[in-house]
């Protein structure tokens, strides 16, 4: 969240306009740096580890096998201390929060099932134990966490509850007499379900349960809970093996459920709530639904690190694929003896290079989503609204980039033709591991209707106190004076202007002012809209409320995917002025407006019915779009080699120049048949000649059925 949707949008920098210079070329290594962003130096590190071998997995391991190989890779990253920096400097760590995030999200190169199993025991279980947690939990446990000695589970999803973690049904009930607490899982729907190193490897969890103390249910908190021993599960503890999985078999996810397991009372982690000896409830929070959103707000580092992680596969695919676009021949409509290079097709450019832009835009915007969690979790800049920006923008983020990377997987799958099908090429193995990271760490659409509420809730700010008038005014206004005046879209002359213009069309929809207007006005619009129609809806009985709220539900995650849209887009012109290479940046300009116009291309029905585009105007949105693919094809290759992943991360064989030296062996070879003389000649030829001669001789022509 940058500001509340109705306020006005900072100036945009001037250098972002777009110029017809044709001539720009990118300068690879200034954009490379540029994208490492500010933990540069702990990416390289972190791509150099992840180029290692034994980080690799080879295709076509059983489950069990990848999950051993995983487990022995853990410990190569323990050796390396690659995933320590986020601990305090008192148990052995550096207190880099930031840091640790960019490192984190480099080992999806390497397997994704590696970087999830290392976020389990360092990002999960460990970040539990950091975060809702005293000094006095982190001496006990955060050295065993880190050196691997305590391998442990984050048990927060249970089978009938997933990401409604306050209705969870695991209990925590106090015993004073024993200064115990008794956890128990009471149903089968109860059971801790889908948790990674809870089949084989956990010894130890932090389980999220509610806090029963005197007979008062206190909400959810967390506690840390042993779960094996030597021999297995420890009494009461139980579980299954969740089994194969349509990706990530590298991780033993599985199921727990507990039966009166008894547990010291200084178990409780107790930063947000606590209970004395004689089971008096105390926090220094009095709202219980600000304690809850409080201590699951610090568990945000998962949906930052997986909005990271999905960007980079996103990159890696894209490297992958448009290097094959480059090199592989397919038709030769232009030339009788050259065939065509498939990045020449128009159509495999829309394929591809929007794509790209969506991956830079992404790009951009992961970088402020890590600075603003490195802001709040190093202590920098730790406020309640700063901390409640952060999740809503990791909510917005990680749920588009996720999505992204899927999107962009099939369709470089897709693109590369039967070779992409292969194992050897990554593609489908990708594909697999990335699929469950738009349900976990939060399902994408509930974390798109978290990010609507946070935009309702800003909008009533604004507009505290009003009356219906005043709002339905607001809506109306949108596609009226109001809009002409706080926009500047002037969508009223449009028709007249753009008139028998195309070329006025395309000068206004190049200019980011006009891009960013019609992307912020969409959101408010939008968000006008449905708040308008949920106004009444707080004074009906629940339940007739409810059924308010899910008829707008479509349309408010709607504009909350609009709205983390518009936040990709800004930061992709903030990122422009970060670029000091001319042509660089001005290749780059090509690349931002090919990701905003093509927001309002997928959105076009919206904005003629809303009339904020004429149809003159939008008849040219095509075309130039079209144009700018035109433009950034020379740089395709470029753009793909400044995210900066050699062939050790690739490991994709149609990525290695192999499919060049097949496409030069066989030009050569034609080259030189025809040079010998002795090319048969093609019937369509033969055909021809006879043709002629028949003409020339005054004969008809035979057929040759």
């Amino acid at each position: 969240m940058t500001q509340s949707v109705s306020t006005p949008q900072r100036q945009l920098p001037a250098s972002t306009v777009i110029s017809d210079d044709d001539s720009a070329t990118v300068d690879v290594e200034v954009l490379g740096r540029a994208l490492l962003g500010k933990w540069h130096d702990i990416r390289l590190q972190a791509r150099g580890l992840a180029g290692n071998d034994a980080l690799h997995t080879p295709a076509g391991l059983t489950h069990t096998e990848h999950r051993l190989r995983v487990m022995e890779q853990l410990k190569i990253l323990v050796d390396s201390k690659a995933v320590h920096r986020a601990f305090p400097e008192y148990v052995g760590g550096q207190d880099n929060h930031g840091g640790n995030i960019a490192g984190f999200e480099e080992l999806v190169v390497a397997d994704p099932s590696l970087q999830i199993k290392a976020g389990v025991q360092w990002g999960l279980f460990g970040s539990a134990v950091l975060h809702l947690g005293t000094r006095e939990h982190h001496e006990k446990w955060l050295p065993g966490i880190m050196s691997l000695d305590i391998p442990g589970c984050f048990a927060m999803t249970e089978t009938g509850h997933g990401s409604d973690v306050s209705s969870i049904a695991t209990t925590a009930e106090y015993d004073a007499a024993a200064e115990e607490f008794i956890i128990n899982t009471p149903f089968r729907a109860a059971w801790k379900d889908y948790i990674g190193n809870a089949a084989v490897n956990g010894k130890a969890a932090v389980v999220f349960a509610h806090l029963i103390t005197k007979g008062v249910d206190h909400g959810v908190h967390a506690f840390y809970v042993e779960l094996r021993g030597d021999d297995g599960f420890l009494p009461g503890v139980g579980g299954e093996d969740d089994g194969v999985k349509g990706g990530l078999n590298g991780i033993d996810n599985g199921r727990l459920h507990f039966d009166n397991v008894r547990i010291p009372r200084t178990n409780l982690l107790n930063r947000y709530g606590d209970v004395a000896a004689d089971g008096t409830y105390t926090s220094t929070i009095a709202s219980p639904g600000r304690r809850f959103f409080t201590m699951i707000g610090t568990l945000v580092q998962g949906r930052v690190s997986l909005d990271g992680a999905a960007v980079a596969v996103s990159k890696l695919a894209l490297k992958i694929a448009v290097q094959y676009a480059t090199e592989r021949r397919q038709f030769n409509g232009a030339s009788d003896t050259v065939e065509e290079v498939l990045m020449d097709y128009q159509q495999h450019q829309r394929r591809l290079l929007p794509l790209l832009a969506t991956t830079y835009a992404a790009s951009f915007a992961h970088d402020e989503l890590l600075a603003k969690f490195d802001d709040v979790f190093s202590g920098a800049d730790d406020t309640d609204e700063n901390r409640q920006d952060l999740e809503t923008l990791a909510a917005a983020l990680k749920s588009l980039s996720t999505w992204h990377a899927l999107d962009t997987l099939q369709e470089c799958r897709e693109a590369t033709g039967g070779a992409g099908f292969l194992a050897e090429n990554r593609l489908t193995a990708l594909r697999s591991d990335l699929d469950i990271y738009v349900t976990f760490e939060g399902d994408n659409t509930v974390l798109l209707q978290l990010v609507a509420k946070r935009l309702l809730a800003d909008y009533a700010k604004d507009f505290q106190g009003a009356d219906f008038g005043v709002l339905a005014r607001y809506v109306v206004g949108q596609a009226t004076e109001r809009t002409f005046n706080r926009s500047g879209l002037r969508r009223i002359v449009q028709t007249v202007a753009d008139t028998g213009s195309e070329k006025k069309s395309a000068i206004a929809l190049r200019d980011p002012k006009a891009q960013h207007d019609l992307l912020a006005d969409r959101v408010a619009t939008m968000v006008a809209e449905v708040a308008a129609n949920l106004r009444e809806a707080r004074k009906l009985p629940k339940a007739e409320g409810a059924a308010v709220f899910n008829q707008n539900q479509h349309d408010l995650i709607e504009a909350a995917r609009a709205h983390a849209e518009l936040l990709q887009w800004e930061a992709f012109t903030r990122g422009l002025d970060g670029i000091d290479d001319a042509g660089t940046r001005q290749v780059l300009t090509w690349l931002r407006d090919l990701f905003g116009l093509g927001l309002i291309e997928k959105n076009l029905a919206w904005y003629l019915m809303h009339g904020r585009l004429s149809s003159q105007r939008a008849r040219t949105l095509g075309e130039y779009i079209n144009r700018l693919l035109a433009r950034l094809r020379p740089h395709a290759l470029d753009l793909v080699d400044a995210f900066g992943y050699g062939p050790e991360h690739l490991r994709a064989a149609i990525a290695t120049g192999a499919e060049k030296a097949r496409q030069d062996e066989s030009m050569e070879y034609q080259r030189l048949l025809r040079a010998s003389g002795g090319a048969p000649i093609d019937e369509k030829t033969v055909i021809q000649r006879q043709k002629q001669n028949a003409k020339a001789a005054g004969k008809p022509v035979k057929s040759q059925s």
